[in-house]
């Protein structure tokens, strides 16, 4: 009888960074590529797929394998990201201020939507007025959902 072979868990080699930083975020160095990148707000699966493509990375290799100029690259490729993506898969067409196509990320994807949702709520029109008195924006129902507070529902009278 062969005794079945107990696989070795992979020891990280002296150089494996247990965190890597990318355009503001921390990424989990235990996560393979793609998923790592995911976690960079602004940043899905599809733009990750990409930019691990372009950098001719493997996507399920660990991020605190890559050597430092690898991650240097991939930090390069989601900055500059809106210079070789189609124009449909950037999430900022036309700029309102500027007119330009952007593809926002981190802490600049929050500031730009709470500007927004400020005009949205400066110029009176509907969507801004849902948002002032937090009721749903896109036409949703809200007669049986979306309810708050303690009470829902029908309550018994006591006696």
């Amino acid at each position: 009888m062969a005794k079945a072979k107990k696989e070795q868990p992979k020891t990280e080699d002296e150089n494996f960074n247990f965190i890597v930083r990318i355009a503001s975020s921390d990424i989990d160095g235990q996560k393979r590529v793609v998923i790592g990148l995911q976690s960079i707000k602004g940043v899905g699966k599809r733009v990750a797929e990409i930019v691990a493509k372009r950098a001719n990375v493997d996507p399920e290799m660990k991020f605190g394998n890559l050597p430092d100029e690898k991650v240097k690259e991939i930090e390069q490729l989601v900055t500059s990201y809106v210079e070789y993506a189609p124009n449909w898969v950037i999430n900022r067409q036309m700029d309102y201020e500027t007119g330009a196509d952007m593809h926002l990320i981190g802490n600049d994807l929050d500031i730009i939507q709470k500007d927004d949702i400020n005009r949205l709520k400066m110029i009176r029109c509907y969507r801004g007025v849902r948002h002032e008195t937090h009721h749903k924006v896109r036409g949703q129902r809200t007669r049986s959902n979306g309810r708050k507070g303690l009470t829902m529902g029908v309550q018994k009278k006591t006696s």
